[in-house]
């Protein structure tokens, strides 16, 4: 009886540390950011320009601009959770070549950026970038492209505005969807501070939706992406599967390639 008493102790114990960890160390979890220095001096190949954006609270937001000659329009591209602008500034600049210019910012405490990091905030400097592209673009030269994470951010953005269109690649349902999958063994819906509910958000885009998944997807699964895009309501909507497709291998696929030149031509 003792043996059992104590093996049920145990078992509690390591259950609260977990939940403990798991609680207070979520953002160490869901945001894996890399920092550069102020004075790191970008190099693409293409032409661009790099600024920042100040926001009411205090951050300083870091972004590049990449220019396209005579440009169709203007790309606002929302990165996933990892790294900063020298990744996914290459990864967005052969967008160039389809004849959009492509704007991506960093978010707070990624590569250059500063601020105190929460969901709300990073839905407002999604805006603040949105009325930045505005000033430039009219609003139906607009495409907001996220992937993974910030496709979550892009659905959200974009369903307070009216772009030209909203272009999602490996999207999640909603965050808890994939902490659920993650992590089944414990109560997250208890514990996520973070909801990122995509499911929500996209109910009130207008502009046409295009879902960019691969069936092996083992970040975000399929299955969270197919869920999303039965929940649209707007029948301007089309999800292209991409067979053996992982999360970051997309656009290594022919299929992916001329799918979305055709999304943007």
């Amino acid at each position: 009886m003792q043996k059992l008493k104590r093996v049920v102790l145990f078992g509690l114990t390591l259950s609260i540390v977990l939940l403990a960890m798991v609680y207070f160390l979520q953002e160490k979890l869901i945001f894996l950011p890399t920092t550069l220095p102020q004075d790191y001096n970008y190099s693409f190949t293409s032409d661009f320009d790099e600024f920042f954006l100040d926001t009411p609270d205090g951050a300083r937001l870091n972004a590049l601009q990449f220019h396209a000659e005579n440009p169709k329009g203007i790309i606002l591209y929302f990165h996933g959770n990892a790294g900063d602008l020298s990744r996914w500034g290459k990864i967005v600049e052969p967008f160039t070549d389809l004849g959009y210019e492509v704007l991506v910012m960093d978010y707070r405490n990624y590569g250059k950026s500063t601020g105190k990091l929460s969901e709300d905030a990073l839905h407002s400097d999604a805006q603040l970038f949105y009325n930045h592209a505005k000033m430039q673009f009219d609003e139906e030269q607009i495409i907001v492209f996220g992937r993974s994470l910030g496709a979550s951010i892009a659905t959200k953005v974009a369903s307070n505005n009216r772009p030209q269109k909203l272009i999602l690649e490996t999207p999640f349902y909603s965050l808890l969807d994939v902490a659920k999958e993650r992590f089944s063994f414990l109560p997250v819906r208890h514990i996520l501070k973070y909801k990122f509910t995509s499911y929500e958000y996209i109910q009130n885009v207008r502009s046409p939706i295009r879902i960019f998944h691969g069936t092996s997807d083992s970040v975000v699964p399929y299955e969270s992406g197919k869920k999303l895009f039965e929940s649209i309501p707007n029948e301007d909507k089309k999800l292209y599967t991409i067979e053996n497709g992982e999360h970051n291998d997309l656009v290594n696929f022919e299929f992916y390639q001329r799918a979305i030149q055709k999304e943007l031509e």
